[in-house]
């Protein structure tokens, strides 16, 4: 075991309520991601990271912070990755003890880039963000079965989670042959073909007063410096709902929606690993054709 796996961060003013209607303090943050490292952490290592940061607690001002701050100990590993007109040195998590460290910096929600640091233009995630466009889940449960059909049709394997906020993610692994743009495009197209199939009750109109009733197919994601919430990660809303990966028969339970599993519920969460045989990256050129022949 080596010095790192061996740390234990300290974490300042650990009585500090974060979650002022439910008592939840930044020790018990802490407390959760130490708990679920070793589940969370395949799905952070290498990745960089963008820090949603609640210093007053979920009721005050948060922001989303990119640049690693210099009070950061040494040992947080960071990367310098470049944006337009210069760099920004972004935070991984690639052990439990940044994890925690980033709790005890009131970060409620580390959000993971779709790349990993070594090929940040190569996606190696897929991801479709469904948004319904009210209280009402059932739309989303709909959608998400639907593009699961239509990427089975594509022969690309798909996993669900709970966004533990409004949604769905649906999450394709790649090979990472593709750069971003050619992953949006398709991402794009396979969003498209769906909403052509069912018009009334889905759509890819960033507008939402285009919108009106239907569910947004959100593919905005799969793009440079973009980020998704990581599974497992806590939401910065009332009862500390929880991302969570799900097995594609939940989604057949009509009493699901995406805060279903929080903080506190961490044993009950931890007792399922429906992600435990993820499917192999996959290229896209396949479902290219496939999709091509499908919306011909």
């Amino acid at each position: 075991m080596t010095a790192r796996t061996r740390r234990v961060p300290e974490i300042s003013r650990p009585d500090k309520v974060l979650f002022p209607d439910d008592g939840i303090t930044k020790a018990e943050l802490a407390g959760y991601y130490r708990t679920v490292a070793r589940r969370m952490l395949p799905h952070l290592r290498e990745r960089p990271l963008m820090l949603e940061r609640f210093p007053d607690g979920i009721g005050g001002h948060g922001f989303m912070q990119k640049d690693v701050p210099g009070h950061f100990p040494d040992w947080v590993h960071r990367v310098e990755l470049p944006k337009e007109g210069g760099t920004v040195t972004y935070p991984i998590a690639d052990d439990t003890a940044t994890l925690v460290y980033l709790a005890g910096q009131a970060c409620v929600t580390p959000h993971r880039f779709l790349s990993r640091a070594d090929r940040p233009d190569h996606p190696d995630r897929m991801v479709f963000d469904l948004d319904p466009p009210g209280d009402d889940f059932a739309p989303v449960r709909e959608a998400a079965l639907a593009l699961h059909g239509l990427l089975d049709e594509l022969e690309l394997p798909s996993l669900v989670m709970t966004t533990g906020s409004r949604g769905l993610h649906v999450v394709v692994a790649l090979d990472r042959r593709d750069a971003f743009d050619d992953v949006r495009a398709f991402a794009r197209a396979a969003a498209d073909a769906l909403v052509t199939r069912r018009p009334d009750r889905f759509t890819t109109e960033a507008r939402k007063k285009a919108r009106g009733d239907r569910l947004y197919l959100d593919i905005q994601r799969n793009a440079y410096a973009q980020t998704a919430v990581t599974p497992y990660a806590v939401r910065a809303r009332p009862g500390a709902p929880v991302a969570a990966p799900l097995a594609w028969e939940d989604i057949e339970d009509p009493d699901l929606d995406a805060r279903r599993w929080t903080l506190r519920g961490a044993d009950a969460l931890l007792a399922r690993n429906p992600w435990r045989h993820p499917p192999r990256p996959r290229s896209l050129s396949r479902a290219r054709t496939l999709l091509d022949a499908l919306t011909a």
